[in-house]
């Protein structure tokens, strides 16, 4: 058995220790455990629409944190875009959504959304405004109303714009940068 010290002579490890063991025996609701330790909740599957891709994200991401990009358009500073977004914000918070903001840009702000099952209907709610030039929610870019309508590729994700991007570079380059093996034989 450990030897039993004073509790006026313990230090920092033993402190530790001593939480970790009332924490073992410690009963904790769901509610209060943080997202990544709660059991993920059950998915319905009578309710997914084969024709909508969407109808599964929305039910994998119910109950979930869940981030989506909205963009301003036109060229606001960064107090014309707080403000836009903050009437928003208002706006969904009327309809009982429990949104959270942050400005990333001069004409970008992120809304965080606590129950990610909501985050279709409120890019729906923000593709409708008029200022809002594009949302991404989940590596998909939804035009909004006030997008200026130049970008060729609608509906695509992010990462497939930037391998195109950087495919393009290669092929002007003309020389190969990357580690596969090649059957034939480069001259120096």
């Amino acid at each position: 058995p450990p030897k039993k010290k004073d509790i006026r002579d313990y230090n920092d490890a033993d402190m530790a220790r001593l939480l970790e063991q009332w924490e073992k025996d410690d009963d904790i609701e769901e509610g209060d455990l943080p997202e990544h330790k709660r059991p993920p909740a059950p998915i319905d599957f009578s309710k997914i629409d084969p024709g909508k891709p969407e109808s599964i994200l929305k039910l994998t991401k119910k109950g979930k944190t869940l981030m989506m990009f909205v963009t301003v358009s036109g060229n606001p500073t960064e107090k014309e875009t707080e403000e836009i977004t903050s009437l928003w914000q208002g706006s969904l918070f009327n309809a009982n959504y429990d949104v959270q903001r942050f400005i990333v840009g001069s004409n970008r702000a992120i809304f965080m959304l606590r129950d990610g099952g909501y985050a279709w209907e409120i890019k729906d709610f923000l593709i409708n405004q008029e200022r809002c030039a594009d949302v991404t929610l989940e590596g998909q870019v939804y035009p909004g109303k006030g997008g200026d309508g130049n970008e060729k590729v609608k509906n695509k994700t992010k990462p497939e714009k930037s391998k195109k991007k950087k495919d393009t570079e290669k092929k002007s380059n003309g020389v190969k940068e990357d580690n596969r093996a090649t059957n034939q034989r480069e001259e120096l």
